[in-house]
Parts: structure tokens; sequence; C-alpha cells
């Protein structure tokens, strides 16, 4: 959900900037900066994000440049011959003698130099400013399209690895059984003068290799990995769901690692668990 988009728009002698950027966010958050002549058409540059971006924190903001023409503040000619003649009439009255700086005495009296003039929003200027907004937002757009399909390669690429590792554990499986049955045999064999029920043996063991057994933990991995991929080839708007799946693949290899009593399986359950940290990182960026 992460971008930025920027544009520039010029009209009757200011150059608008406009800028807009997103971070990770459950939901909307959108807040604005704008300058006061376009404030009046903020509703309106709201619904023009929201109709392009459902989620993320989403900062937007307007500037504009002037030109020095513009910016300088003009000196208002008929308040200063005003000032001008009373300074003289009271000089005369007075006879106090006149300032030996004309310029310095009238132009830091009050209201010599204040832009008094209201400034009011014409159509043809806010279609210029609108293709602006509408221009840094699509460019935020493609900004997080471009990001998504990066996302897409890499969580693509870490489901494989998932998918490899756990075809890795089988070998273990195999073998595990006779291990355990080894294991036992040799404990009560430590145990002097012991007699035991073989067949008592042999029920203890089903119910042991039961509780480490991990085909199913196996097979809903393997339907996660599937349903995750799925999601992702479904189109935008994923976000929350694969953050739900991936928490759903964590608890499976959790369990499988619980299971594991042999050091080999242990060791691949950290690799996936390394890959499956990667993808929840990644996730949050997802629409």
């Amino acid at each position: 959900m992460t971008g930025y988009g920027k544009a520039t728009a010029t009209t009757k002698g200011k150059k608008i900037h406009v800028e807009i950027k997103s971070l990770n966010s459950k939901a909307l958050d959108l807040s604005t900066r704008i300058v006061p002549l376009y404030r009046e058409k903020e509703m309106e540059i709201r619904t023009m994000i929201r109709q392009k971006l459902e989620r993320g924190k989403v900062d937007f903001t307007i500037w504009v440049e002037k030109d020095a023409a513009q910016t300088a503040t003009p000196i208002n000619g008929a308040i200063l011959d005003n000032y001008y003649r009373q300074i003289k009439a009271i000089s005369e009255e007075r006879n106090i003698p006149l300032p030996a700086d004309w310029f310095a005495t009238l132009l830091s009296l009050p209201d010599v130099m204040t832009r008094t003039e209201m400034e009011e929003l014409e159509e043809a200027e806010w279609n210029v400013v609108r293709q602006a907004v509408e221009e840094a937002i699509d460019k935020l757009v493609d900004f997080r399209r471009q990001e998504g399909a990066a996302l897409q390669k890499k969580f693509t690429e870490k489901i494989k690895n998932i998918s490899d590792l756990l075809k890795q554990i089988e070998p273990y499986e195999q073998s595990r059984t006779e291990r355990i049955r080894q294991r036992l045999v040799e404990a009560l064999a430590t145990i002097p003068n012991v007699e035991y029920d073989k067949n008592r043996l042999e029920q203890e063991m089903i119910y042991y290799i039961e509780k480490l057994d991990i085909n199913e933990e196996k097979q809903r991995l393997a339907n996660h990995l599937k349903y995750f991929m799925e999601t992702m080839e479904n189109g935008h708007g994923q976000g929350k769901k694969l953050g739900f799946i991936s928490q759903e693949m964590g608890r499976e290899i959790n369990t499988t690692g619980s299971k594991s009593n042999l050091a080999g399986m242990q060791n691949i359950v950290v690799k996936m668990k390394d890959e499956l940290e990667q993808i929840k990182e990644q996730v949050l960026n997802v629409m």
C-alpha cells in the first residue's frame, strides 16, 4: 500500500504542486493540506482519492509557487498619498520638520503594504488543478501496481520454498516410526529383570506415534499454500485475506514443529518459519 505520486500544473503565473503518498493502514486514513484558494474543493478531492484508493494512510498536499510579480506585496498608492498629505499638513500646522527619508517613513505606516484583494477560484483554473490531482493519484496507483507485481513474485517464491521444505520432511516421517520403536525397546532393555507385555507395548507405541503424527498438519498446510496462491491471483483487495491465510499457515508450521522430535525435522521447520515470517512482513503492503 506504500506509494507516491506527484504532478505539477501552471496557470495564471502560478505553479501548482500536487503530492500524494501512502503508507500501510488497515483502512483508508486520509489527511489533506490544501492552500486556502482550493480548500472549497476539498470534498471533491477526497472523493477522487476514495474512488481509486481503498486502504492506506494517505497524505495529500497542494501548494502553490507564485512568480515574483505575484508574491511581492503591492504598495497601496491611495493610502500612501493620504499619509503624505496628512504629514505635510501636520508639519505646517505645528512647525514640525518633515521626515528626512519619506519612503522609510511612509512605507512603515499601517496598511501601506497590505494585500487586501480577495482571490476567487475560477472554473478554468480549477480544471487545470483537477487534472494535476488526477495525475498525481494515477501515479501513486501505478507505483502501487509496480510494488504489487514485485510482491507477487516474492510471495510466489516464498510459497514454493515452504512447499519444497514440506516435502523434505517426508523422508524423516518414513524412518521415525522405527526409530521410536527401537528407542523404547532399548530403554526397556536397560532395566534389569523387567518383563513387559509386548501387546501392551505395541498399543502404547501406536498411541505415542499417533500423538506425533503430522500428516493432518502437512495436508492442511499444503491446502493453505494452495489457497494463498489462488487468493493472490484472484485480484486486488485481498490483503486482509492473505494475512489471515498466513496466520493459519503459521499455526500448522508451529504444530508440526512441536511434534518434530528429530533434529533434521526441526531444522526444516525453522526454515519454514523464516520463509513465512518474510511473507507476513510484506503482506501488510497488499491492498
